[in-house]
């Protein structure tokens, strides 16, 4: 059904969207990130009519979740993302689920065929109605809050529902699916009542004695602190909770920005892409305190032994996936209640290694020409990096490089996706995180990732995002090619590829866009230090070697069989198993 000037509301009159539009920006959105189409386009409108927030236009709708998701990362606040019916709805699936399972407060915003041709074969319909699919089924289990809105009137009563669901604990995705004919209504304003509080968990107080009591009987104390830390804007109180117990202080992988990494209490990053400084400190240790972290698999891998010989204790909102004794409620809230309860005068922190870089064992060549090692690349990256500028990492042998070597600029974000682990993820995040801030941005991936959503930077051109791209090509699935090497007999040629010269197409596609092909890490430095000077950004490409092992544990526990002539796998315990399927 097309809707026609007389089905629309009269002039002045305040249409659905207009009003969410309007409560978006009250609440202090200021982009929203999608793409458009018919069921979705009254939306954009009023955004358009209403100034007050940017409406950005991604390529996919994946990376328009993800451009929502670094928003939110970025600024604390909620990220918005909006999308037509059919297709359009079922690409925000993946970064929904990102969203979901990394706790970050995204608000999807889902337009839908009009409610009167629902059941009737409409086009897109997902109605659940007339042999339909449900979408608010198939979205519900990767939202916090999911709903219909069946009439106009009804915005007004779960548009706040949502925005709460997500921004409580624990955070994650809400989504409202919007008819088209619904979003064209008029909608009675109500009255302007006082704006909701969030309502604050209290502390128990046996659970914050019984922490406090273990970490004053502590001789050393090793700290694993995660992203919580970063979404709660706790850094300040973990700093001073370490400094009065003498703690080390380690990170999980997508939470390393969270601690100075220059520190001398910093000791590494947890798990199978960190340090094995972490796991001597976590030996030496009377308790190791977990900060807004579950410990996942990701950040435990390699610690099990350890961890299973030391006393646990947790604060943070969500219980950990191992055994302790755990204080939940509001973070900074807990961080300030025990740090009070703890000795006037700080501990010594005991000496220990620091994050030392994991020995690399020597590549398997297959790339067959000038490469660049992960080390000197990201040497270089390290060497320009503004330290106020945000970094998102992509999956694969570039990220763990990434993770294992680069240290996180002292007041920007690092930003790891390890939720679901997507590739592609970084491009649309660090465009978001980029419109956001204002900052200079810099988004690290590997060729598979840039196939999947490179085309991102398109996006960046259009809105001028202060991004650099930095691609490690190695012209491979890197990453799976080396699994196939260790676990199944051999790599299988579909995951190597012939050789891609992206800067050249790139550049070719994107006239305006400042485009290098590095062919040594003096060349990336160089390159990314111009774009640091411009408020534009830029594209750096380079070549890897696809056959370089990664700081990834799995890996070398199997580079370490393979030089001692057993067989690739007779190492790798059950653990590893379990980890080795994450990248």
């Amino acid at each position: 059904m097309t809707i026609t000037t007389s089905d629309a509301p009269e002039a002045g009159a305040l249409r659905l969207v207009d009003y969410l539009a309007g409560e978006l920006a009250r609440s202090g959105v200021s982009h929203v990130f999608g793409v458009g189409g018919a069921n979705i386009e009254d939306l954009y409108d009023a955004v358009h009519r209403g100034s007050a927030i940017r409406g950005v236009v991604a390529k996919h709708e994946f990376s328009a979740v993800t451009m929502a998701d670094g928003y939110a990362r970025t600024t604390g606040r909620l990220g918005v993302v909006a999308a037509t019916s059919g297709g359009g709805a079922m690409n925000l699936i993946p970064g929904l689920a990102e969203a979901y399972a990394s706790r970050v407060p995204v608000l999807a915003l889902v337009g839908q065929p009009p409610t009167g041709q629902e059941g009737h074969g409409a086009f897109q319909d997902s109605s659940g109605k007339g042999g339909s699919f449900d979408a608010e089924a198939l979205f519900t289990p990767v939202s916090r809050f999911c709903a219909r809105v069946e009439n106009a009137d009804q915005l007004v009563e779960v548009l706040p529902r949502a925005v709460s669901a997500a921004q409580a604990d624990p955070r994650g995705p809400a989504v409202l699916l919007l008819p088209k004919d619904v979003q064209q209504a008029p909608v009675r304003l109500p009255g302007r009542g006082a704006a909701p509080t969030a309502s604050v968990a209290r502390l128990d107080s046996a659970a914050l004695t019984a922490v406090t009591d273990t970490l004053r009987g502590a001789g050393h104390v090793l700290v694993i602190a995660g992203e919580d830390v970063a979404a709660a804007d706790a850094r300040a109180e973990l700093a001073e909770l370490a400094r009065k117990l003498g703690a080390w202080v380690a990170v999980t992988p997508d939470a390393k920005d969270v601690f100075d990494n220059r520190d001398p209490r910093f000791a590494g990053v947890a798990g199978v892409m960190g340090h094995a400084n972490v796991e001597d400190c976590l030996w030496r240790a009377d308790v190791c305190l977990l900060v807004g972290t579950r410990l996942p698999l990701l950040a435990r891998g390699g610690l099990d032994q350890a961890l299973a010989t030391t006393e646990i204790v947790c604060i943070g909102p969500e219980p950990p996936f191992v055994k302790a004794t755990a204080l939940g409620g509001g973070l900074r809230d807990a961080l300030r209640a025990v740090t009070g309860r703890l000795p006037r005068r700080p501990h010594h922190c005991p000496q220990h290694a620091g994050p030392r870089p994991a020995p690399m064992p020597g590549p398997v060549s297959r790339a067959g020409g000038r490469t660049v090692p992960y080390t000197q690349a990201v040497a270089a990256v390290e060497a320009a990096l503004p330290q106020d500028a945000h970094v998102f990492v992509d999956a694969g042998n570039a990220g763990a490089s990434a993770i294992h070597l680069l240290p996180a600029p002292r007041h920007g974000r690092f930003v790891v996706a390890v939720g679901m682990g997507g590739m592609g993820y970084t491009f649309g995040a660090g465009i978001g995180a980029a419109l956001a801030t204002g900052r200079r941005t810099y988004v690290l991936a590997g060729d598979g990732a840039f196939f999947m959503h490179g085309m991102e930077v398109h996006t960046s051109v259009e809105y001028a995002a202060p991004v650099t791209f930095v691609v490690f090509n190695n012209n491979a699935h890197a990453m799976c090619a080396l699994r196939e090497e260790f676990l199944q007999g051999g790599v299988r040629s579909n995951d190597l590829f012939g050789r891609t010269d992206l800067a050249a197409g790139v550049a070719a596609a994107f006239p305006s866009l400042d485009v290098t092909g590095a062919e040594d890490a003096a060349q990336l430095r160089k390159a990314l230090l111009r774009s640091n000077t411009s408020g534009a950004p830029a594209f750096v490409a380079l070549d890897c070697e696809p056959g370089e092992i990664p700081p990834f544990l799995p890996f070398q526990s199997f580079a370490e069989a393979t030089a001692s002539t057993e067989r690739p796998y007779s190492k790798e315990n059950a653990d590893e198993r379990g980890i080795v399927h994450a990248g």
